[in-house]
């Protein structure tokens, strides 16, 4: 068994392709008109009731009950871009106790996106305050193989 993707209902596929092409910079791997798969693990059906043939009134919009999550390595940059888009912040940056900032917010057709800082940049932004890599360990609850794992990346 292989996992393949994850697919989202999108009502305009030229609008959401471009939506996650132009934000995420993404590229696309196939193309079929109403499905597109990016590179990622990520596929965009528009008429996602006829794929998997339910009721249109069945496929729910903004159910809160799944979330995209992306990692970037210039946060700040990208709090920047996003303010170009017409999207529905879920509130403000997140400062999470592990030290990573986060964003949340709606993509055209109400799915959940939530944007990271990159994990290493995190740690490096530690390592550059001073601490060492048990504070660090112990400010983000982690062991330091994991820190160790995060840095190689």
């Amino acid at each position: 068994m292989k996992y393949t993707c994850i697919v989202i209902s999108v009502k305009d596929i030229k609008s959401a392709t471009k939506f996650y092409m132009d934000l995420f910079g993404l590229k696309i791997v196939s193309d079929y008109g109403i499905n597109v798969v990016f590179d990622c693990g990520i596929a965009l059906q528009q008429n996602f009731d006829w794929l998997i043939s339910i009721d249109k009134a069945k496929v729910i919009s903004k159910s809160n009950n799944i979330e995209l999550c992306f990692e970037e390595d210039d946060f700040d940059q990208f709090l920047i871009t996003l303010k170009k888009y017409n999207v529905q912040y879920l509130g403000n940056v997140i400062h999470h106790t592990w030290g990573q900032r986060v964003i949340r917010f709606y993509d055209l057709d109400y799915h959940l996106i939530e944007v990271g800082e990159n994990m290493k940049r995190v740690v490096l932004r530690f390592i550059n305050q001073g601490l060492t890599m048990d504070e660090i360990a112990l400010k983000m609850d982690v062991k330091l193989s994991d820190l160790a794992n995060i840095l190689a990346d």
